[in-house]
């Protein structure tokens, strides 16, 4: 009887398990498995995708900077160029390390490597897959951060102790690139194809307000400027940087938020049809 009653108790298990095959609560062996990779064969790959943001902020913040002298930052205080730049360059280097992560090395592993079919053959759900990817990922956009705040520490731009609160909030930026990077790149088939997420980048990276206020440009500009992720992440951290809490930062917030959850969305359905239907 004893036995019997057992039985059916692991028959049932499944049923109770949130969100049922999509999820098997295992994320760490997904993302144990992509920090040993990348520690043992990408590691000079990382440090590349570090390096640009630096030498953007020493080449336009010390070089252009002395030239453009200082400019209107957060609350109408003058501030220094390169203190105006560096927080944007800082939001930069949080997108490219999760972007770098969750696209093209998840572009390889499902196409070439075949890793994630052999995954979801395992008990692990799609979820999981999608989630050990993203944390991967959002590792890497943490690094870039936590270092890029040293390297402007180091020069001297950090003149608030709030502007520390720019870590976690470049975190939760990469973790909306890395999300939402994940969720275009399964839909993606071939390498022409990727290239259209650097054709979307560099712009985005040049007009989100990186080097110079939105008020240069003309009002619909404006408004089609203010709906890319980037400038809400350069605006958050630009207002973080010097101490200053507006709801404007609510609203960033939530709409980094609403691009995690869709992107979250999207990749767990797309691993399931992809692998599982």
């Amino acid at each position: 009887m004893s036995q019997h009653i057992v039985s059916q108790q692991l028959r049932l298990e499944p049923s109770r398990r949130p969100l049922g095959s999509l999820y098997a609560g295992n994320v760490r062996a997904v993302f144990s498995r992509g920090v040993k990779a990348t520690w043992g064969t990408n590691w000079a790959i990382m440090v590349s995708g570090f390096v640009e943001p630096v030498l953007y902020l020493v080449a336009m913040g010390i070089g252009l900077g002395s030239l453009i002298g200082t400019v209107t930052g957060p609350g109408g205080a003058e501030i220094g160029y390169a203190n105006y730049i560096a927080p944007a360059l800082l939001a930069v280097s949080a997108m490219n390390g999760a972007v770098y992560d969750s696209t093209w090395n998840v572009f390889f592993k499902l196409h070439f490597a075949k890793l994630y079919e052999g995954m979801l053959y395992t008990s692990l759900g799609p979820l999981d897959v999608a989630l050990g990817e993203i944390l991967l990922a959002l590792l890497r956009g943490a690094l870039y951060a936590t270092g890029f705040t040293a390297v402007m520490g180091a020069m001297g731009l950090i003149t608030s102790p709030w502007a520390l609160l720019m870590i976690p909030a470049a975190v939760v930026v990469a973790f909306g690139f890395a999300s939402f990077g994940m969720a275009i790149t399964s839909y993606m088939k071939t390498f022409q194809q990727m290239d259209w997420i650097n054709f979307i980048m560099l712009p985005m990276f040049l007009f989100s307000a990186t080097f110079y206020p939105l008020s240069v440009y003309p009002e619909p500009i404006q408004w089609l400027i203010q709906t890319l992720p980037l400038w809400h992440g350069v605006e958050m951290l630009r207002q973080l940087s010097a101490g200053i809490f507006t709801g404007a930062i609510l609203v960033h917030l939530l709409y980094f938020l609403v691009m995690i959850v869709l992107g979250l969305i999207l990749s767990t359905g797309r691993l399931r049809k992809l692998f599982l239907n």
